[in-house]
């Protein structure tokens, strides 16, 4: 999922009494931090001012049609508004209101439905996962009989980066509970509990585990629990809820890395509990105010209510899986890198200027956003963007953390700038690597005709290679929008370009042939490093189903 993962990579290469039960909402004790629409006096018009020209440039800068953002802090708007319109070319504007796909953002919400189910006494987030769901298995049997619900929020069970994505990404037909079935065989890499991989398929996993739980639908479920209570009426549970004449931003892609384009509406419905929401940063500032008042807010009236527990809060904001600290991959990226950096349940944690925070980004085709929490401040920033760099979202917040915190000196736009050129001219010295080592006069090994087939891979299911008008052509069978024209490489590699030239995931399809000259095996990998890890090419062993079969 686009950027929902390399989270600190973005930021430097690119970057206590509580209710029995949260349904109880009692009166809290304590005085709350309640929600509150009112605007804060501070900072002020000048600083404001300055922010919404930054703002402006940064969109210049890096192309994107549309950002909105909002700040809050010790309960209270500071800034809600939008920037730029919501469609390339055409006249409507983003504002507040606006509806952007939040992506792994949805992953937070994930993690507060489990621990509301905990407040509620149906489930304890170290119970088994087989617990809930007998049917679930991982690849390995310790891990499938040790897997805690703990465990699906946290990037530590052995999948490797992205593992599995391809089951949803782009949208595919399996169902919720296909895609967590499939896991089974999907390989583990690493060791369970050990270190820092970021995967998606878990989450959905997750998703089911509040159905199980809960006996209500996951969309029932945030939507009664959540959404309504925090009067989040700008959100939706996928983009399957969008209707006509919704106030939503379309996202927007380079294709080809190149000419910005508007991109169509993604599905992921069956991998929601993931990243499937939509929202607007006027209902993201009150699940931000939630998140740091501990769980507390405004119902009707004037009782104070909760959410969640201050218990519940604490640990998902407590570090299960440590993750590497990076070196910036542009000297002037250097103020971002932080002393630690770790992941709680459905939460990055890391620190900026002397400041815990506690923070997630999103990715969707043509969307990006990141929620930056600095609890230390009771302040919040949203930001939510219709193009897909995260250098734009980047330089956004923390120049609004900056400008909260008092930190000055800090030159966003031209650190991020030198990012991204960075970016553009690593990929364009990979590519120009492949083009060296590519032999261009080989042929290949067999007639084409010998390459069509039917291939299947354990975990994900068929790709079908036939002979279309114009030659050989691809199509994931489960995969609508992954359709591309083969075209020859090298001896016997060649490289699929997919008709949808928004996706910017072409791969290098390569078959092994065994000593008799037949395919044994078809094996693909991502041409270029910027596209998304989501596609997981690389995590495919693709066998002709006729070899498979003797």
């Amino acid at each position: 999922m686009r950027f929902s993962t390399l989270a600190l990579a973005l930021a430097l290469t690119l970057a206590t009494a509580v209710p029995a039960t949260a349904q109880q909402a009692e009166r809290v004790a304590v005085r709350p931090v309640l929600i509150d629409d009112r605007l804060a006096a501070s900072p002020d018009g000048a600083q404001l001012a300055a922010f919404d020209a930054f703002v402006e440039s940064v969109r210049r800068q890096f192309d994107v049609p549309g950002i909105a953002v909002a700040i809050v802090q010790d309960g209270k708007v500071v800034l809600e508004r939008g920037y730029g319109v919501r469609e390339l070319g055409k006249p409507a504007k983003v504002d507040e209101h606006t509806m952007f796909a939040i992506a792994s953002n949805t992953k937070a919400f994930t993690a507060a439905a489990l621990n509301m189910l905990q407040d509620d006494g149906k489930l304890k987030t170290t119970d088994r996962v087989i617990d809930h769901l007998p049917w679930f298995r991982m690849s390995d049997a310790y891990v499938t009989r040790e897997m805690r619900i703990r465990d699906l929020l946290a990037h530590r069970s052995g999948l490797s980066l992205g593992a599995g994505d391809l089951l949803y990404w782009p949208t595919t037909t399996y169902s919720t509970r296909e895609v967590a079935e499939r896991l089974k065989d999907v390989p583990l890499t690493g060791g369970f509990r050990e270190q820092y991989a970021y995967d998606n398929i878990l989450f959905g996993v997750a998703g089911l585990v509040v159905e199980a739980a809960s006996g209500m639908s996951f969309q029932n479920f945030l939507q009664t629990r959540i959404f309504t209570p925090l009067g989040m009426t700008e959100t939706r549970y996928n983009s399957d809820e969008l209707k006509p004449g919704d106030n939503v931003a379309t996202g927007h892609a380079k294709f080809d890395f190149k000419d910005l384009r508007p991109v169509g509406v993604t599905s992921w419905r069956n991998v929601s509990g993931a990243g499937g929401l939509y929202s607007s940063v006027h209902d993201i500032a009150r699940w931000m105010n939630v998140q740091l008042a501990g769980g507390v807010y405004a119902g009707s009236g004037d009782s104070a209510k909760r959410l969640f527990s201050e218990q519940r809060q604490r640990e998902m904001w407590t570090m299960l899986t440590p993750i590497p600290v990076g070196k910036p991959g542009v000297p002037e990226l250097a103020p971002v890198v932080p002393n630690f950096m770790g992941y709680g349940q459905g939460w990055n944690l890391s620190d900026y200027g002397g400041e815990r925070l506690v923070w997630h980004t999103g990715g969707w085709p043509g969307q990006v956003s990141r929620l930056t929490l600095v609890p230390g401040k009771k302040l919040g920033v949203i930001v939510l963007t219709s193009a897909e760099l995260g250098v734009a979202f980047n330089a956004v917040t923390y120049r609004a953390l900056d400008m909260m915190l008092g930190r000055e000196g800090n030159d966003w736009l031209k650190a991020y700038a030198a990012s991204y050129a960075k970016s553009q001219a690593d990929a364009d010295t990979s590519w120009q690597k492949h083009v060296a080592a590519r032999a261009a006069n080989s042929t290949p090994s067999l007639p084409l005709a010998k390459y069509a087939g039917t291939y299947r891979d354990p975990w994900y299911g068929d790709v079908l290679i036939r002979q279309g008008a114009k030659g050989l052509e691809l199509q994931f069978a489960k995969t609508a929008e992954l359709l591309g024209d083969i075209e020859h490489w090298q001896h016997d590699s060649f490289i699929v370009r997919w008709r949808d030239r928004g996706l910017n995931a072409d791969a290098f399809v390569n078959f092994a042939l065994d000593a008799d000259g037949n395919i044994r095996e078809l094996r693909m990998q991502p041409v270029s490093p910027l596209t998304d890890f989501s596609f997981d090419f690389q995590d495919l062993r693709l066998v002709p189903v006729m070899a498979e079969k003797q």
